[in-house]
């Protein structure tokens, strides 16, 4: 007997170290730079072992990275938050198509991941989640990443406050949450990631995302032309480039989509009496918002839940702190983060105010040619959610606190 258990001990021993020698890499994320329906960027944390490859193609070969038909090697490695960060930037991607990938280094294979590229027809009705202000609370923030897996949108529109005070065991821990968005079939989902206030700077969001600009404001088209998302950047000057970028942007862009949206950290108009009103964002936005068609904002940072009616900016008779209801061509204010974060009482409600609420929760987008369709999302029973099919993401799916 004694003679087994050495044997087994033996056997697990080496059973462990196989399975270490494999971990060469972690930390699994997808993010955007370009067209979503041809291009996507496959970013993780190198934590042993070296020449790392990423071996993908549309047919699933499992762990057999030798049959994957196309590889390539990172276009950005910076160490960042204690970690290692390496991105591969894939293009000429197939729109609406499912890829299979693995990641290969020195030491062993990882598991096999996929993703399916955005359409890139405006026909094709899209699917968004969109919140932020994940910080400190690790069960919400956990629940809302497995309904991101769950849920299976083209994209997670994340408007900042990713941790609470920007340290690396928080970025790790955040990273390891993260980990949740990915299905049981290894799908994982792209985030448009914006700048909150608890990223001490613009470095966070280009090192740990690689982000498109350095100064972490830019647009990404989803559909071919259905839907143009603005990601901005209250952490920085509001007015001077940052403004005048996006009105050269909008200006361009008014024939040529459907849609415009918008998401960014600070809110104008915050729902908790506690918070400072964003009165920099309402002069230099509020007006190119109403002005070229900007039809939905997500903002974050109060930790609050709000949806408000549409709505122009006006000083004028019936106006409540900048903003006068318009059903027929105003813009609906949604937010305000509660993806993790320490919620705050909604005491400080508008004339314009549809609903407000106090709990965990993220916004659940429809986009198509003739509408775009909000859900507020509660996360807390996320584990009894059912999920959606891979082939209709617009079903919804059993026991979601709509």
């Amino acid at each position: 007997m004694k003679h087994f258990f050495t044997l087994a001990g033996t056997f697990l021993a080496l059973l462990l170290l196989t399975t270490v020698a494999q971990a060469g890499n972690e930390k699994y994320r997808l993010t955007l730079r370009d067209n979503p329906a041809t291009s996507i960027v496959i970013g993780w944390n190198q934590t042993s072992g070296s020449s790392p490859v990423v071996y993908y193609g549309t047919t699933d070969y499992g762990t057999n990275y030798s049959s994957y038909p196309s590889s390539r090697t990172p276009d950005r490695v910076v160490s960042h938050k204690g970690m290692n960060n390496h991105f591969v930037r894939l293009s000429g991607l197939t729109p609406n198509t499912a890829y299979y990938f693995v990641i290969r280094d020195s030491q062993g294979t990882s598991q096999r991941f996929w993703f399916k590229t955005a359409p890139n027809v405006p026909t094709e009705r899209l699917s968004f989640l969109a919140g932020g202000d994940s910080r400190n609370n690790r069960t919400p923030r956990r629940n809302a990443n497995l309904l991101v897996a769950k849920l299976r949108p083209h994209a997670v529109l994340f408007g900042g406050d990713m941790t609470d005070n920007g340290s690396n065991s928080q970025w790790d821990g955040w990273f390891d949450d993260w980990q949740y968005t990915i299905g049981s079939d290894g799908r994982m989902i792209p985030i448009v990631a914006a700048r909150g206030n608890h990223e001490g700077s613009n470095s966070d969001l280009v090192n740990l995302f690689d982000v498109p600009s350095s100064s972490v404001y830019y647009a990404i088209t989803f559909g071919g032309s259905l839907v143009r998302t603005y990601t901005l950047n209250t952490e920085i000057s509001i007015s001077g480039s940052q403004t005048s970028w996006l009105s050269s942007d909008l200006q361009n862009n008014n024939s040529s989509v459907t849609w415009k949206m918008a998401q960014y950290h600070k809110p104008m108009r915050p729902h908790v009496g506690s918070k400072s009103e964003g009165n920099n964002q309402y002069n230099n936005w509020a007006n190119l918002f109403y002005n070229n068609d900007v039809k939905l904002v997500v903002e974050c940072d109060a930790h609050t839940v709000k949806t408000t009616w549409p709505v122009r900016p006006s000083t004028g008779s019936g106006s409540d702190e900048g903003f006068v209801r318009d059903n027929q061509n105003g813009t609906v204010y949604v937010g305000e983060g509660c993806w993790g974060a320490p919620l705050r009482s909604n005491n400080d409600g508008k004339n314009c105010t549809r609903n407000s609420g106090r709990f965990n929760q993220f916004k659940w987008i429809f986009v198509d040619q003739s509408k775009i369709e909000v859900r507020t999302i509660r996360v807390d029973n996320a584990i009894s959610v059912g999920q959606v099919s891979n082939n209709n993401v617009f079903t919804i799916p059993s026991n979601l606190d709509i």
